[in-house]
């Protein structure tokens, strides 16, 4: 069983920045971390992207939508691990080495250089089209939102996933990826709150732009 479980979309920046963070800490404290999927594209369904959203964003949730579909391929090819894989290649891609404005305007190249980073079978690249595997994306979309509520995004995070102790929570969001004992002291700070009884929210606006390195 997991330690923690991890929904992410590929798209999103702030969810990369964690996804980063739990990777540190998971390899301190030799955590087995679960990665699933919440589809941006599925939660925002209902909203008008041309009112609602900046230009761009209907191509970028879409293509996130079509990366995850992938990774559901990629994890029936070659299960979490092969996800992580996927998920890191196409991180670094978009977020690290800055590619994500290629996905925003309809260019879905990366993801065939990620799918190959990864060391996956290039054949995958064409089930971002199956429309069939979005009923893995919508019923873990479902799940994830389930344990948070439907008013947030992507990352959400499960900690101790199916024990007395499970506990989920929306982020944390932060600009930057924590490091060493920094990343530890935050997790422990996160961990403690979202497991104190009543506790809901802690939130203010982004202050600083996400920063990769």
């Amino acid at each position: 069983m997991a330690d923690v479980e991890f929904f992410f979309d590929p798209i999103c920046p702030w969810a990369w920045i964690t996804s980063r963070f739990t990777v540190e800490v998971a390899r301190q404290r030799d955590l087995q971390v679960e990665w699933k999927f919440i589809c941006l594209r599925m939660v925002n369904e209902t909203k008008d992207y041309d009112r609602e959203f900046p230009a761009g964003y209907v191509n970028a949730h879409g293509g996130g939508r079509r990366m995850l579909r992938i990774a559901a391929a990629a994890r029936d090819h070659g299960g979490n691990e092969a996800v992580a894989a996927l998920y890191t290649a196409l991180g670094e891609e978009l977020h690290t080495a800055g590619r994500s404005a290629e996905i925003r305007e309809a260019d879905y190249r990366v993801i065939d250089d990620a799918v190959a980073a990864a060391g996956l079978p290039p054949e995958l690249v064409a089930r971002g089209e199956d429309e069939a595997l979005d009923l893995v994306l919508r019923e873990e979309t479902e799940l994830g939102l389930s344990r948070t509520g439907k008013d947030v995004g992507t990352p959400i995070l499960t900690l101790a996933p199916g024990t007395d102790r499970e506990a989920s929570i929306f982020g944390p969001v932060i600009a930057r990826i924590p490091r060493g004992d920094e990343a530890l002291r935050i997790w422990d700070a996160a961990a403690l709150l979202v497991r104190t009884p009543g506790f809901a929210e802690l939130k203010r606006s982004a202050r600083d732009r996400p920063a990769f390195g």
